[in-house]
């Protein structure tokens, strides 16, 4: 199958893939859960749900010969998210999939026998998912987002592109421990680079521009949109606010910079879908997840929007272009 033929399938909320699966003659269909806490267009979705698939692909496992994969998408809404999990649960697949602190945490709760791959998760241990990083235990093992200590990066980046910054808005969300965490980590920095923060916390989406545009009134201001699958959901919304009420922004991964933010630095997110699909054959072919080690980025990506620093009135530093990883003009 072509690329652009499983993304197109990838497209809605709740997706059974391929529909009519059948195993050839003598060979075992296995099931695959997909649950995923985000929206199929939020920035960079859909290309890591490929990525996932042609590592499946490149270890043996063809959908409708020998795999059938379920896949949900909740949107960012949490009630949606604990509907999907249970209905995983419920069709007894041999491993499920899942990103983020809100699909390993919900998933966790919905099931402690059927294994679980996790990825761009920021505090596996903190969070409880695992025991440790190196013996996770239990059933869940995976990828991590990146260490807490790259949080202070996005504020060190902010003061760099935005010199005259003074006071930046951190949007996290407080429901799970990694909100907490990088919020608890941006502080610690923000002494040393002479930024002031405070939290918007994005548990109602219809507050997220109103709460962006009030912070907006003093001068000086920026953004950190913290890693969240809210914060996925609605980056439209973010990006649009940022562009608006002319603030900075610094934010996780490239296709937010792609799609019209600022800056971005961390994980290249696509990648850690390819890996997880060699986690998800071992686990097929019978290891155990909690023997499994939990493994960290191999790839940091630095990532720059220079028609949105132009749209700010900013002049990016040459010392700032030169490390980019990406520059899109």
């Amino acid at each position: 199958m072509r690329r652009r033929d499983f993304i197109t399938l990838l497209g809605g909320a709740a997706v059974t893939w391929p529909l009519a699966a059948r195993a050839q003659q003598g060979e075992r269909m296995r099931l695959i859960g997909f649950l995923e806490p985000i929206s199929a267009d939020a920035p960079g979705a859909k290309a890591r749900q490929a990525a996932f698939l042609e590592g499946l692909q490149q270890l043996g496992w063809t959908p409708g010969r020998n795999v059938q994969i379920e896949v949900r998408w909740a949107g960012g809404d949490d009630a949606e998210t604990r509907k999907y999990a249970a209905e995983l649960v419920a069709l007894a697949p041999d491993v499920i999939l899942t990103a983020g602190s809100a699909g390993a945490g919900v998933m966790l709760k919905a099931t402690r026998t059927i294994p679980i791959v996790f990825v761009i998760v920021p505090d596996a241990v903190g969070s409880g998912f695992v025991a440790s990083l190196s013996h996770p235990g239990g059933n869940a093992t995976g990828f991590i987002m990146f260490e807490y200590n790259l949080t202070g990066k996005w504020l060190e980046l902010l003061k760099e592109i935005a010199p005259n910054v003074t006071h930046a808005a951190v949007l996290r969300d407080p429901a799970i421990t990694a909100g907490i965490g990088q919020f608890a980590v941006l502080q610690s920095v923000a002494p040393s680079v002479g930024i002031e923060v405070s939290p918007i916390d994005l548990r109602d989406p219809s507050q997220i521009e109103p709460a962006i545009a009030s912070f907006a009134q003093s001068p000086n201001g920026g953004m950190i949109v913290a890693a969240s699958a809210i914060a996925a959901a609605h980056s439209d919304v973010i990006i649009a606010a940022a562009a608006r009420y002319k603030l900075p922004a610094v934010f996780v991964q490239r296709p937010y910079v792609a799609a019209g933010g600022l800056i971005s630095y961390g994980p290249n997110f696509a990648d850690q879908y390819r890996r997880a699909a060699g986690y998800v054959d071992r686990i097929l072919k019978g290891e155990k997840p909690g023997d499994l080690p939990v493994q960290a980025p191999t790839k940091y990506e630095l990532v720059v929007n220079l028609k949105a620093a132009k749209a700010l009135g900013l002049s990016v530093p040459s010392t700032l272009l030169a490390r980019a990883d990406e520059v899109i003009e």
